[in-house]
C-alpha cells in the first residue's frame, strides 16, 4: 500500500514539472507568482517617438513591443501614454497621475528630445528625468530610461553633454538604460531612408529596429 501511495506521488510530481517544462521559462515564472500576484503593467511615457507619430496604428515600436509580449506569452500589459510634441517637464507634470491610475510596475520613459529642439536648459531636462525616475520607483516600479541623441549640428559640446544625461539619470538612480532609443536608424548607412519628409520622425519600417533596441532592457526588466 505504501509502495503504490509513493508510485501516484511521483506520477503527480512528473506530471506537473512536464506541465511547467512545457510552459517555457516565461510559464515558469507565472506559476512561481503567489497567489493573487498582478500581472506586470508596462507604462510608457514619451513623445512622438513613442506616440506612432505620422504611422497607422499598430506600427510604432511600442505596439510591436506588445505584440512580441503576446507572441512570447509574457504576461504584461502596456499602457503608451505618449504624447507628440511632449517635454520632460510635461511628462513630469502629468506622471504622478498617470502612476496613480495605471499603477505600473514598471515604467519607460522616453522623454527630453523635444527639450533639445526647444533649447532648453540641460539642467532642467535632467532635473525632470531624475524626479521621473524616482516618482516611479517610489510608486513601486522598475525603470526604463531611453536616451536619445541631437544632431552634430546642435554642436559637439552640447551633443556630448545632451547624450550623456540619460546614462547619468539612470546610474544615479540604479536604472536601467538605453542609450540610444534611434540607433541603427539616424546613425546606419541607411539612414536617409529611414524618416519622414520632416526627417525627424522614423517611418514604420523604422520602428521594427527601434524595437530591437529597446527589446533586451525590457526583457531584462520583466525577469
Amino acid at each position: 500500500m505504501e509502495r503504490t501511495r509513493v508510485l501516484i506521488r511521483r506520477h503527480f510530481i512528473l506530471r506537473g514539472a512536464l506541465a511547467l517544462s512545457a510552459a517555457g521559462p516565461w510559464g515558469l515564472w507565472a506559476h512561481a507568482q503567489p497567489a493573487g500576484a498582478r500581472s506586470p503593467v508596462i507604462l510608457v511615457v514619451g513623445d512622438s517617438l513613442s506616440a506612432e507619430y505620422g504611422l497607422k496604428r499598430g506600427e510604432g515600436w511600442v505596439a510591436l513591443m506588445e505584440k512580441r509580449l503576446a507572441e512570447q506569452k509574457i504576461p504584461a500589459r502596456v499602457v503608451n501614454a505618449s504624447i507628440s510634441g511632449d517635454t520632460t517637464s510635461g511628462g513630469r507634470a502629468r506622471l504622478p497621475a498617470l502612476l496613480a491610475q495605471h499603477r505600473p510596475t514598471h515604467v519607460i520613459l522616453e522623454l527630453g528630445a523635444n527639450d533639445a529642439l526647444r533649447g532648453l536648459p540641460l539642467a532642467s531636462t535632467e532635473d525632470n528625468l531624475n524626479q521621473m525616475v524616482k516618482a516611479s520607483q517610489a510608486a513601486g516600479a522598475k525603470v526604463l530610461v531611453v536616451g536619445i541623441q541631437v544632431p552634430p549640428n546642435y554642436g559637439t559640446d552640447y551633443t556630448r553633454r545632451f547624450g550623456e544625461i540619460f546614462e547619468r539619470v539612470a546610474r544615479a538612480n540604479k536604472a536601467d538604460v538605453v542609450p540610444f532609443l534611434l540607433r541603427n536608424v539616424a546613425d546606419g548607412p541607411d539612414a536617409a531612408s529611414m524618416f519622414q519628409a520632416d526627417r525627424i520622425h522614423p517611418l514604420a519600417i523604422a520602428h521594427p529596429r527601434i524595437l530591437e533596441n529597446v527589446w533586451p532592457a525590457v526583457r531584462k526588466m520583466l525577469r
